[in-house]
């Protein structure tokens, strides 16, 4: 026979009724309070788990995410038994390594879309260019730089500049070094010039074709 704990024995070493019975309430008390781990194929053993360690009845009681949140992945949640501690902790760790990651794709896909737009307005790729290049001398020789700078962050500012640069156009210095409204002769004067046939640049053949439609259209 095991010895008795002392701590169950009386002074003159008969036993100690009213201790054995408090400790055994107590024991029965712990008892009560532990969940044992279900088999997969208890279902009323699940559910009670379930319960015992926080996770919900339903996938509509677990917090929401306005970024990541999806009836689907919160069904997906409760399929695997997780917590709703557990789930904000989730939706933490995604806005932390994930959020930085979707701004660029948003980002990205912002300025295909605004580049897309400009392509259409100015007739294609390499117009839109020619167009961008002589809409950056334009700004930085007539307008201040913040509003320069502040109408190029969206397409319809961009096309305003253009807007404004062609109104002041054309308008160049002639021989007699005035400032004179092109004529058909000035304008196929000026396409001989190197800068036109050679060098293609930008501002000069615009020029050029903006003198063509405000004689001719």
């Amino acid at each position: 026979m095991d010895k008795i704990p002392e701590k169950f024995l009386n002074e003159d070493g008969t036993l100690n009724t009213d201790a054995l019975v408090k400790s055994y309430s107590e024991l029965e008390k712990k008892m009560g309070m532990m969940v044992s781990i279900p088999r997969d194929d208890d279902a009323d053993a699940r559910e009670k788990f379930n319960r015992a360690i926080g996770v919900p009845k339903s996938a509509d009681e677990y917090p929401t995410n306005q970024m990541f949140d999806d009836e689907n992945v919160r069904q997906k949640f409760l399929e695997i038994g997780l917590t709703s501690h557990q789930v904000e902790k989730i939706y933490q760790i995604a806005e932390e390594f994930l959020t930085p990651i979707l701004g660029e794709i948003f980002q990205k896909q912002d300025e295909a879309s605004a580049m897309s737009e400009l392509e259409n307005y100015f007739g294609g790729t390499d117009k839109m260019r020619d167009a961008l290049m002589a809409i950056n001398t334009f700004g930085e020789k007539f307008l201040p730089a913040d509003a320069f700078d502040s109408l190029c962050t969206t397409v319809q500012g961009i096309q305003s500049v253009y807007k404004m640069m062609q109104s002041m156009e054309p308008r160049v210095n002639t021989d007699k070094n005035a400032i004179e409204n092109l004529s058909d002769a000035d304008l196929r004067r000026m396409m001989q010039d190197p800068k036109y046939w050679r060098d293609h640049d930008p501002e000069y053949v615009r020029k050029i074709e903006n003198g063509f439609k405000k004689l001719y259209a």
